[in-house]
């Protein structure tokens, strides 16, 4: 087959193609020294990043983070370096367009994966499109994060959601809690589609309030005890009876809407020699379990 110059019309055009300062251009990374990335830009000549215009994420290391054939977009700083090369910073292209980007996570709501950095006063400190962003730690993990356990979090990749990306100001706020509860709510909605409204099991008082009582199950299972469940004397309060971390019988009565209603009143009418825990049959890969503890062990809790 004979090659026209039709063949290279896109690869000529952009080797005359005007450059000037303040252009973005993206280029194919063909050297990596201790101090410079050198670009293909498919330009008459290459381009060149110094290593202090690659990133501004401390932790950045350019023989580990760059390797020769990534494609990189930057900023032209200047058309002549000194040694006919065109100076070019990712820094600036990272400002111009990651911002762009940060609105569209914002916007789609996805989840992106982030590592941890750094540990600051009330959060920690992510990268994201090379933008420094900020978690607070209350959105660190499915509850608040003691100032004194943020370090534990440092050098841990995140799955997070951007709730905040404004760039006047360069602010940028990432939450990983959506998604944990969101997985959570996922494993719970598992467990409780394999219990059944009369199951008689054991559980432990967790909290106290003036409807109700809130029962563990166990392995993050709850579920409540309506005050008018509790006994069959009328009380005033729940403490009338419970106290909180006591153990109780309860009766499954209801599943609704992912939440567990429990009953004692149900239990006394029957003799006390005559309880026991009722069992329940859950397969799980070709196995049986019996009982509430092994089935929520055979879920993953």
């Amino acid at each position: 087959m004979t090659e026209t110059m039709n063949d290279y019309k896109d690869e000529i055009e952009r080797s005359f193609r005007k450059v000037k300062e303040g252009d973005i251009l993206e280029g194919t990374v063909i050297d990596v020294s201790d101090t410079a990335v050198t670009l293909d830009l498919k330009y008459y000549t290459q381009g060149v990043i110094k290593l202090d215009d690659f990133s501004s994420d401390p932790k950045f290391n350019i023989h580990r983070d760059v390797a020769i054939g990534d494609v990189v977009s930057a900023t032209v700083i200047s058309t002549d370096d000194g040694n006919g090369n065109i100076l070019l910073s990712k820094k600036e292209a990272t400002q111009v367009l990651a911002w762009d980007k940060l609105k569209e996570y914002l916007e789609s709501g996805e989840y992106v994966d982030v590592k941890v950095s750094e540990a600051v006063k009330s959060g920690a400190v992510a990268f994201l499109e090379g933008i420094r962003g900020f978690i607070p730690a209350s959105k660190l993990d499915l509850n608040y994060v003691e100032e004194d356990k943020i370090p534990e979090y440092v050098g841990k990749t995140l799955k997070v959601k951007v709730i905040t990306a404004t760039e006047e100001g360069s602010k940028l706020v990432m939450s990983a809690r959506e998604y944990l509860k969101e997985k959570a709510d996922e494993k719970r909605s598992e467990m409780i589609s394999n219990v059944q409204v009369g199951l008689v099991t054991e559980g432990v008082v967790e909290s106290l309030q003036n409807y109700g009582a809130f029962v563990n199950l166990g392995n993050g299972l709850s579920g409540l005890v309506h005050i008018s469940q509790i006994s069959n004397t009328r009380i005033a309060h729940p403490s009338a009876v419970l106290k909180v971390g006591q153990k109780v019988k309860v009766k499954v009565t209801q599943i609704k809407d992912g939440k567990l209603s429990l009953s004692m009143k149900a239990l006394e009418e029957i003799a006390a020699t005559e309880i026991t825990e009722e069992k329940i049959e859950f397969k799980s890969e070709g196995e049986a379990t019996t009982s509430l503890a092994d089935l929520l062990k055979k879920a993953g809790f």
